[in-house]
């Protein structure tokens, strides 16, 4: 009797929804409708206001070419990449109106113009329009302890409609890998829209430590000792590549930095036909005047580190591998050893991130030893470059690293992480010749270090001129030829 009533219920409930099933379809089409006619009429009023905009004095149409770049003025390799760009463009362009979006908002434009020919040595040749943005908090990792990359891939969404409210190009170009903005400015703003894609916002290397239960930056311990968290997070980031996907499918021209990156690029996004290699830019030939010789400015042997103190560069690797170095007395009858740390601080996290550096040092008892120089400008990193004998890497999967190449072609031994864009673009052989050396693991990078330095002065000179001969491929030259090559598709 009472599985006749429980069928009974069952049945009229199925009934109900059955019920409500068309109504629903109707209301969820009608909002829908309505959705996309808003969308549409805030599409032709972006339209209107960008023809009001780009009309110059004379009357004639002024194409508006806008790059988002919310950290514009942070002083990386990815803000080279930014003032290349625009120096490129301006040169095969000069009639257009160009627009960077970001959220410097406590520097003046003149100000960051000047940081990028103090930093880079590059200087625009002409004018470029600023367009500062009040909610850049939205991007920032802080503000999403958890659920990291969706947060700060909605937030980049809120950012965009700002950046557009205010300016509507004609062509967009997100220069820094905020690719739920695409279908933004693409769809709702009309742009012809590309890419320059440093590092994908998820990767399957990130898909593979989450599955393999392995602690990582972006994957911490309490997750990893728990299965069903594991789990979840993993169908969590399985979801989030899959909507990656879509939105960088957008893009009308897509370009990457290394082979590393484009082996994701091209597994994520599925538009093979629009996306090219494009080399980031080194300041190559300014390292190339610094003369070839055994290093012996200062007594002993100076190790270098550059790139910015984010979490994913690994500094902790460096100076605990510096410590064994220095314990283990590795190095015998060497004068003196000392690591400087050179990078820029972007926030107050990457000022902590230092903080915790030092007190690193000091705990292994090597503080005398390690030295810290942020945000220095361009001479002086030179400097340090040309009285270096090594210069380390450390971060996994490094997407390319412009810092390795520096160290190269300053004549600096590199030694990096073997892994992404050291491993499989820039420390490779030349002709057959050693350029540099790749390393994993603490005890790799100590030993490996000593026997650097226990090299004849011969032997560090010959991997130095194999080095400085394969980066040529890296040049502001060569960068300018392959992006100008690859935005075309945008003006036509």
């Amino acid at each position: 009797m009472a599985d006749g009533e429980e069928s009974w219920y069952l049945c009229k409930l199925l009934r109900f929804f059955y019920s409500l099933f068309f109504p629903g379809l109707i209301v969820c089409g009608t909002l829908c409708v309505c959705l996309v006619i808003v969308l549409w009429g805030i599409r032709l009023l972006l339209q209107r206001k960008k023809k009001l905009v780009s009309t110059s004095k004379n009357g004639k149409n002024q194409m508006v070419i806008a790059f988002f770049h919310p950290y514009c003025n942070a002083g990386g390799g990815g803000e080279r990449v930014l003032w290349c760009a625009l120096r490129a463009l301006q040169k095969k362009y000069p009639e257009a109106v160009y627009v960077v979006y970001t959220g410097d908002v406590n520097v003046s434009g003149q100000q960051i113009l000047e940081g990028a020919f103090r930093r880079f040595n590059i200087r625009l040749i002409h004018p470029v329009q600023f367009v500062f943005l009040r909610k850049r908090y939205l991007v920032e990792d802080s503000l999403y302890p958890h659920f990291t990359l969706l947060g700060q891939s909605l937030g980049s969404i809120f950012l965009g409609w700002e950046a557009l409210m205010q300016c509507v190009p004609d062509v967009y170009i997100d220069s820094m890998g905020y690719a739920f903005t695409l279908p933004l400015f693409k769809y709702i703003g009309g742009c012809q829209v590309g890419s320059y894609v440093h590092y994908p916002t998820i990767s399957t290397d990130m898909l593979s430590v989450v599955k393999n239960q392995n602690i990582g930056f972006n994957n911490a311990a309490f997750i990893t000792r728990n299965p069903f968290l594991s789990k979840v997070k993993l169908i969590y980031y399985y979801l989030f590549a899959f909507i990656y996907g879509l939105v960088g499918s957008c893009s009308d021209v897509v370009m990457v930095n290394s082979s590393w990156t484009l082996n994701h690029i091209l597994s994520l996004w599925k538009v093979g036909n629009c996306t090219n290699i494009v080399y980031p830019p080194c300041d190559v030939q300014t390292f190339l005047d610094i003369p070839l010789h055994e290093k012996k400015v200062t007594p002993g042997h100076l190790l270098v580190s550059v790139g910015q103190f984010r979490p994913e560069k690994n500094h902790p690797l460096q100076i605990r591998a510096f410590a064994k170095l220095l314990n283990k007395k590795m190095v015998e009858s060497s004068p003196s050893l000392k690591l400087v740390l050179i990078g820029g601080c972007r926030n107050k996290d990457d000022e902590l991130r230092v903080n915790q550096l030092r007190r690193l040092s000091e705990d292994l008892g090597v503080q005398e030893y390690v030295e810290f120089k942020i945000n220095i400008p361009f001479d002086e990193l030179k400097n340090y470059l040309s009285e270096a004998t090594i210069g380390l890497h450390t971060m996994w999967n490094e997407h390319f690293g412009i810092g390795v190449v520096e160290c190269m072609a300053a004549g600096t031994i590199i030694l990096a992480h073997n892994s992404g864009g050291p491993k499989l673009d820039i420390v490779v052989p030349h002709e057959g010749d050693i350029t540099g050396f790749l390393a994993e693991s603490e005890e790799d990078y100590a030993e490996t270090i000593a026997h650097i330095l226990s090299m004849s002065a011969e032997k560090r000179l010959q991997i130095r001129k194999s080095a400085r001969a394969s980066v040529s491929r890296f040049s502001d030259q060569e960068f300018e030829v392959t992006f100008l090559s690859s935005v075309e598709r945008l003006f036509k």
